[in-house]
């Protein structure tokens, strides 16, 4: 099933498909070791221009996320601690995030801490 992009002006294109695919594969939506779907796939799906989409999946490789193989394509790492480590690093910036939001509107620690306590007796 094709992945939703939803790419935005404000940011470059290629750094917002490095996100979406980094967020897959910590997601395990793209597994350790899977075979990557070549770029001008990608490309259309995502509604970019391959140039585009070359680069973004050339970054992930310099950052170590992704390998190619000249033969067959292009894989996800290997590394299992590497995706884990990126995926509380990903967990980290949106709870700083989060948490700089609910300052804003006035919420002292304790107060975000009982309402998350609060959501999540709903939730079950």
């Amino acid at each position: 099933e094709a992945m939703q992009w939803q790419l935005r002006g404000e940011r470059p294109i290629y750094q917002q498909i490095m996100e979406k695919l980094t967020e897959q594969i910590v997601s395990g939506q793209l597994s350790a070791g899977d075979k990557v779907p070549p770029v001008r796939e990608l490309a259309a799906e995502a509604g970019v221009n391959p140039n585009t989409m070359q680069r973004a999946l050339a970054d992930l490789e310099r950052e170590g996320l992704m390998h190619s193989n000249r033969t067959s394509g292009r894989y996800v790492t290997e590394d299992k601690s590497m995706i884990a480590q990126i995926r509380e690093q990903i967990a980290d910036e949106r709870i700083s995030g989060f948490l700089a939001g609910m300052s804003q509107l006035g919420f002292t620690e304790q107060e975000i801490l009982s309402l998350l306590e609060k959501r999540q007796v709903k939730g079950e």
